[in-house]
């Protein structure tokens, strides 16, 4: 793991697998998630077909810059947000997705990297979308995975996968790890396994533990609002994948992306909810496998 200035004062931690001369990837990870939740496996398994696999964490979470002086209370901001007052929801936040975006631009520039392909889940797909809207030369491919297009209507979460989302974890690492296991809501009806939920929350606890920087990551994404009109005029390859057993971000959200994106395809994926359970690696490597031998 190496730490890289992609900004004045924002600095990313990033680790990467497989030869430097292989088309590049990079990973985007999603709301509060650690790089660690592109489990090392799956990125030497994407590594060993031929790919530079790049991992990072976001701004504000894991070992990356975080910022402290600009305290977001989520609780507070959803409320704001809820009453329709805009304004200050936006002075609570220190920062944008479109910053976030550019995080991610300033680490493949840092890197030597003028292009790369670029794999984005949940909160990491909106921020993948950013990447390829606003530098669309510098995005080898898109690809969208249990994303959404910003839009209320679309990509809705269940009320008891939302209650999860946003209820208080325990500070403690035991409750922590074990608060792990409410995250089956939006989980594979088949293949959820609370054993993987609870040793990702064990390595992310000790890693780098700091809820301080949910607050914020969550007023760039909801403050970012509808991407669809931006949308309609992406010209990048894109493979928007989604679960049909996604209850946080609902399917409609990622067929609602293939369906703006001109050209996308969509692969809807039957036992995966917001997850990437193990067995379905393969299905979803051999995807991005294939959608990332575009070069143009």
């Amino acid at each position: 793991m190496t730490c890289v200035e992609v900004s004045p004062g924002v600095s990313l931690a990033y680790e990467t697998f497989g030869d430097p001369a292989d088309p590049p990837v990079l990973l985007v990870a999603g709301f509060g998630s650690q790089m660690i939740a592109w489990h090392e496996d799956l990125c030497r398994a994407l590594a060993d077909r031929g790919r530079h696999v790049i991992r990072y964490d976001n701004r504000d979470c894991g070992l990356s810059t975080t910022f402290d002086d600009h305290p977001v209370d989520m609780g507070r901001f959803i409320a704001t947000v809820s009453s329709g007052d805009l304004a200050s929801a936006r002075a609570m936040a220190p920062y944008t997705l479109q910053d976030m975006a550019a995080d991610s631009l300033g680490l493949l520039t840092a890197l030597g990297l003028a292009r790369a392909h670029v794999v984005g889940a949940s909160m990491g797909g909106a921020i993948a979308q950013k990447m390829a809207l606003t530098q669309p030369s510098r995005v080898l491919t898109l690809t969208s995975m249990m994303s959404s297009t910003g839009e209320p209507a679309y990509g809705r979460s269940s009320p008891e996968a939302q209650a999860v989302l946003f209820a208080p974890k325990p500070t403690d690492r035991e409750g922590y790890v074990a608060a792990a296991e409410r995250e089956l809501v939006w989980a594979s009806k088949r293949y959820g396994d609370p054993a993987p939920l609870r040793e990702l929350a064990a390595r992310s606890y000790d890693r780098a533990h700091y809820p301080a920087g949910i607050g914020r990551q969550l007023a760039a994404m909801v403050l970012d609002g509808s991407r669809a009109d931006a949308l309609r005029t992406l010209r990048v390859p894109t493979l928007v994948i989604h679960g049909l057993d996604d209850t946080l971000i609902a399917p409609s959200g990622g067929e609602r992306t293939a369906e703006l994106v001109p050209g996308a395809r969509l692969l809807l994926l039957p036992d995966m909810g917001h997850d990437r359970p193990r067995p379905l690696w393969p299905e979803i490597i051999d995807a991005i496998q294939a959608h990332t031998a575009h070069t143009d």
